[in-house]
């Protein structure tokens, strides 16, 4: 087969490349199914592949990409043909193993999702494992017993791809949707997507810090984690729930016990990298209707050629962009 494109990071002797090169099959890692990639990605975590601080990728050279979408083209397991339309998010993806950054991918089959009835491969990587991670969060936070009568859920982060998805999604599905964010600009955007109301994120980090607040949120998407977690917990309704998936606002918070003892809050570790199938494929045939965002295309911030890739990945890390970067292959 001809080359293809994809792009590569290195790291020899010190120094730190990114670069679009040609690659053929033969390049790509052992794996069942080989996928022609149509769409992919611009995570928190590919941006960090793409920096030579970003400490996730495990072995070098590597073609990042966490997400991807397409179509198979050959495949040794029967669960898959050539011509299936599926979808890959995490896992190893990007990081231990080439990800989607790239023309084609070979890949585990036990890693591929069909793609669902009522996505399109772009819409599968609009969401992604952001889409995907907002969607594992209002799952869990239903079989925690959250529903739109118990009172307001507050999404933090909320201008981010697992925060903007968290918003869409909560309120197509009828939830009262309290955004916070740090971004001023960005309000409009915020209640365009369905959120009743939108606070600045220093609201969640008052100078004195109380145990217990007066009660408020019945459920909360957290992607940012921090000290400010703590206010969050003080603040949650008896039995309410923080679905926790990240820590853009620190991996550390330190807070009292008081609200599990006193009111029973919970904190529910929300991991989207190694979900097993067995919630995997149900959660997406969910997103593709019944939690599938109303304004899902207002939420792509750009889409981007593999060489406008690497400028995109500063864009993120230095907190400039708003919703999601699709990246078209």
């Amino acid at each position: 087969m001809e080359s293809f494109k994809a792009l590569v990071v290195e790291r020899a002797d010190g120094q730190f490349a990114v670069e679009v090169k040609e690659l053929t099959l033969e390049d790509l890692p052992a794996g069942e199914v080989t996928i022609r990639v149509k769409y992919t990605s611009m995570n928190y975590k590919d941006a960090l592949a793409c920096s030579p601080s970003g400490r996730v990728v495990r072995t070098y050279p590597m073609v990042p990409g966490i997400d991807l979408a397409g179509t198979v083209v050959a495949s040794s397991d029967s669960r898959y043909r050539e011509g299936d339309d599926v979808l890959v998010t995490s896992y190893e993806l990007g990081t231990g193993h080439y990800g989607g950054f790239s023309s084609f991918a070979r890949v585990s089959a036990d890693w591929v999702v069909p793609l669902p009835t009522g996505l399109s491969h772009r819409e599968a990587m609009i969401l992604g494992t952001a889409g995907f991670t907002a969607a594992l969060s209002i799952q869990r936070l239903e079989d925690n017993g959250l529903n739109k009568d118990k009172g307001p859920v507050l999404v933090r982060g909320a201008t981010g791809g697992v925060g903007s998805n968290s918003v869409s999604m909560l309120a197509g599905r009828g939830y009262e949707v309290e955004a916070s964010t740090g971004k001023s600009a960005d309000h409009a955007y915020l209640v365009e997507l369905g959120a009743k109301h939108v606070i600045s994120r220093e609201e969640l980090s008052p100078q004195v810090q109380k145990p217990l607040n007066k009660e408020y949120w019945a459920g909360a998407v957290d992607p940012v984690g921090g000290d400010s977690l703590a206010h969050v917990l003080s603040r949650m309704q008896y039995g309410g729930s923080v679905a926790l998936s990240g820590l853009t606002g620190g991996g550390e918070f330190s807070a009292s016990v008081y609200p599990f003892i006193l009111r029973g809050v919970n904190v529910l570790g929300i991991d989207s990298v190694y979900c097993p199938m067995a919630i995997r494929k149900p959660l997406w045939e969910r997103i593709a209707t019944e939690l599938k965002p109303p304004l899902l295309e207002r939420t792509v911030y750009k889409e981007v050629t593999l060489e406008e890739v690497e400028a995109a990945a500063g864009e993120v890390l230095n907190g400039q962009v708003r919703g999601r970067v699709l990246v078209r292959l």
